[in-house]
C-alpha cells in the first residue's frame, strides 16, 4: 500500500528533550504536521515560533517533513497578524484551563471580545483551530460547546473553523450545516469508548483529553472517515507525556499515537473501507481544504507485514509508553 503526502493536521511534539525523542517518529511517517503552540510559555509572539520551528527542524532530521507552525490565541491586532502570515499555518484557541497547559487561554467568548482578531484572521484567510470543551460534566463539554461554534461560524463566515479532535454524535451533525466549519478526528477516538479506559481497571495510557464516548459517537465518527467525507481530516492529536505522569495519581491527559498511526489507520481503512478513502482522510481533504501544496512529494510504502509495537520508546531522561504497546500490528511502513 502507498500513501502519497500523509499529513498530520494535529500533533504535540513538545520541547527539549522529549522534541527530540518524539520528532523523528513524526517526520518519518508524515508528509507535514500542524504543530500545536501549548508550550511553556505558550508560542505567541514570532521569534519564539521561529526558534521552536528550527528546533523541530534539527530534532527531526528530515528533509521532508514540513512542520506547520501555529500561534496560541489571543487578542492579536491586524498589524501583527499581516506580518506573522507567512510565519504560520493558523492560531490555535484553547477554553482557558481546559487542557494540557491551557491556562492562558480564552474565557471571554462573546463576539465583540473576539471580533478584531477574528476579523483580521478572516481577511487574512488564517485559519482557527478550536480545542472546543466547556468547562462543565466532562461528557458534556464537546456538546456543549457546539453552541460556540455556531456563533462562530455564523458571525464570521468568511473564517475558516478546524473543530480539533471532534468525538461527539452533536458535532458530527454541526459540520453538515455550516460551509466554514471542519475538523479533525484522530486514530484513537475511531478505536476507543469510554467503555476501553474505565470499564474495567483505568488504563491511563488510554486517558485523553476530549475522553472518549460512546458507542454511537464512535461509529459516527467512523462513519466520515471511513465513507471519505470530505470536511474531515486525520490529525493524531499524539500527545507525549513521560510515563511518571501517566501512571500516577492525576494521570496526565493524551495518548502518544504517532509511531504506529498510519500502520493502524492502513488496518483499519482496509477493513472497513477502502484505500482511496484513506488517502483522503490522511491527506487529500486536507490539502484541499487548505490548499496545502509541496514541492517535492513524500510516498510512503506499507508493507503487509506483522510487526510488534516496542513497549516503551525512550532516551536518556524520557520514557513513553505509545498507543497500542506491545500488540501486534499487519501494516508496517517500509524503512
Amino acid at each position: 500500500m502507498k500513501l502519497k503526502n500523509p499529513l498530520d493536521m494535529h500533533l504535540h511534539l513538545r520541547d527539549k528533550l522529549m522534541l527530540e525523542l518524539v520528532a523523528p517518529l513524526s517526520a518519518k511517517d508524515f508528509r507535514a504536521a500542524v504543530i500545536m503552540p501549548n508550550l511553556i510559555p505558550p508560542l505567541c509572539d514570532i521569534k519564539s515560533l521561529r526558534s521552536y520551528k528550527e528546533r523541530i527542524l534539527k530534532a527531526s532530521n528530515d528533509k521532508c517533513f514540513t512542520p506547520l507552525m501555529t500561534l496560541f490565541f489571543k487578542n492579536y491586532d491586524e498589524k501583527f497578524l499581516e506580518k506573522a502570515k507567512d510565519e504560520i499555518f493558523a492560531i490555535k484557541l484553547y477554553p482557558a484551563g481546559i487542557t494540557t497547559n491551557s491556562d492562558n487561554g480564552i474565557s471571554n467568548f462573546e463576539i465583540e471580545a473576539l471580533k478584531p482578531t477574528l476579523e483580521a484572521m478572516s481577511a487574512l484567510n488564517i485559519p482557527l483551530l478550536i480545542h472546543g470543551e466547556t468547562n462543565d460534566f466532562v461528557m458534556d463539554r464537546e456538546s456543549n460547546f457546539a453552541k460556540i461554534y455556531e456563533k462562530l461560524a455564523k458571525n464570521f463566515k468568511n473564517l475558516k473553523i478546524v473543530m480539533e479532535h471532534i468525538t461527539t454524535k452533536t458535532l458530527c451533525n454541526l459540520l453538515k450545516d455550516y460551509e466554514n466549519l471542519y475538523a479533525t478526528i484522530t486514530l484513537h477516538h475511531l478505536m476507543l469508548t469510554l467503555d476501553d479506559v474505565i470499564g474495567g481497571k483505568m488504563k491511563p495510557h488510554l486517558f485523553c483529553k476530549p475522553i472518549a464516548k460512546t458507542y454511537e459517537d464512535k461509529t459516527t465518527l467512523c462513519e466520515l472517515a471511513f465513507n471519505g467525507y470530505e470536511k474531515v481530516m486525520f490529525g493524531s492529536d499524539s500527545a507525549p507525556h513521560p510515563q511518571s505522569e501517566k501512571e500516577c495519581c492525576g494521570c496526565a491527559a493524551g495518548i502518544f499515537s504517532a509511531p504506529i498511526a498510519l500502520s493502524v489507520l492502513a488496518e483499519l481503512f482496509q477493513k472497513y473501507s477502502n484505500q482511496e478513502n484513506l488517502q483522503k482522510f490522511i491527506s487529500d481533504n486536507a490539502c484541499k481544504i487548505h490548499r496545502l501544496k509541496f514541492k517535492e512529494d513524500k510516498i510512503i510504502t506499507l508493507n503487509n507485514e506483522d510487526w510488534q509495537v516496542p513497549n516503551e520508546y525512550k532516551n536518556e531522561n524520557e520514557k513513553i509508553i505509545p498507543f497500542m504497546a506491545g500488540e501486534n500490528l499487519k501494516f508496517q511502513v517500509k524503512p
